[in-house]
């Protein structure tokens, strides 16, 4: 359990991803495994409620949008990279094993000398983590103001998935990738800050987490050696128990947020959860008695961009004056492993 007295978000920064791919472009080029299946077009958007997601230019350098994302948060809080104590990077796809990915987003922002620059890595919840971490050191004193970038691309495992599914054209196999084919690609930077009397941020009141690690193989992303004795991604999930066990784990972790929090499911006024699709989000909001019309969701037409759908999504209902200054709003995050995270914050 986690609360705050003078830590506020003071600004959200994002870069959206140019290639728009629908779900209809991608059953065209699954169409042999369709025939084989004898499953009618339209499958991938009914199951999910995704009509397209985005992706990146080929060669994308994923510091340099991270950073492209943070200049844009640094302006929108009146800050320079040289305010910063701290910058990290939070997101799953990272640009090499070493040295860290926020290293080259520091150096394309500018940020040097006394400041703390690394990874984090913790599957969809690496923003909110990385939150965490900024906050706690605000809080203790050790820094005014600190960055948590991502940049998340799934045009590469997708690619690898439509192929590998032509490969191996089974129901068994495009169960365990469907959820592959929901992602989509963005970058993400968000900037905290300590409070002042003349600051128009959003406070950070606190949050909860909970872990229930036993689900850890449930869905995973890596490399595997082939036939070849190569090495290639691979991407396998179990939706159904993902979505089972993730469910009961943030039924009970609501429980203990509303209690630090202090706060009612009612006098909470909006909710950004993390975009996995539209089955997930109706049994999410049922199942913790959350109204639909407290929600906002981007993923019909961003997909599940991982780390970046939670705070890009904040971000986008905040344009379009789905949340209000003053409202409570509960960041809602669930992630591989299994994971939990939640965090109030007052506009």
């Amino acid at each position: 359990m986690m609360n705050y007295s003078r830590v506020q978000i003071a600004s959200i920064g994002y870069e959206l991803a140019p290639v728009v791919v629908t779900s209809a472009e991608l059953e065209q080029r699954l169409e042999p495994l369709y025939q084989k299946l004898r499953m009618q077009p339209g499958q991938l958007q009914a199951l999910t409620g995704i009509g397209e997601r985005r992706w990146w230019l080929p060669g994308t350098s994923l510091a340099e949008k991270a950073a492209a994302a943070g200049r844009k948060a640094l302006n929108k809080a009146g800050l320079t990279p040289q305010d910063l104590g701290s910058l990290v990077y939070a997101g799953v796809c990272r640009e090499s094993f070493e040295p860290a990915t926020a290293c080259r987003v520091a150096d394309a922002l500018g940020l040097q000398g006394q400041a703390l620059v690394y990874d984090l890595s913790n599957a969809c919840l690496g923003i909110l983590n990385g939150m965490l971490e900024i906050a706690n050191r605000i809080e203790l004193g050790q820094i005014d103001a600190g960055m948590v970038v991502s940049c998340e691309s799934s045009r590469e495992i997708m690619e690898l998935t439509i192929q590998r599914l032509l490969e191996q054209p089974d129901m068994p196999h495009f169960s365990a990738s469907l959820a592959t084919l929901t992602g989509g690609s963005g970058a993400i930077a968000v900037v905290l800050t300590a409070q002042n009397g003349h600051s128009n941020g959003h406070r950070l009141l606190g949050g909860v987490a909970l872990a229930e690690p036993e689900h850890h193989e449930l869905c995973r992303w890596g490399i595997e050696p082939n036939d070849s004795g190569l090495h290639r991604q691979y991407m396998q999930t179990d939706a159904v128990a993902v979505m089972k066990n993730g469910v009961e784990l943030g039924r009970r972790t609501w429980a203990v947020f509303l209690e630090t929090l202090n706060w009612s499911a009612e006098g909470i006024d909006r909710v950004i959860c993390h975009q996995v699709g539209e089955a997930h989000q109706k049994t999410v909001l049922q199942t913790m008695g959350i109204s639909e019309d407290k929600d906002f969701v981007t993923f019909p037409f961003l997909g599940n961009i991982g780390t970046v759908s939670l705070p890009i999504t904040a971000a986008i209902a905040a344009e379009r004056g789905a949340i209000r200054s003053g409202d409570r709003v509960g960041f809602l995050g669930i992630g591989s492993g299994l994971n939990c995270m939640m965090l109030g914050v007052e506009w």
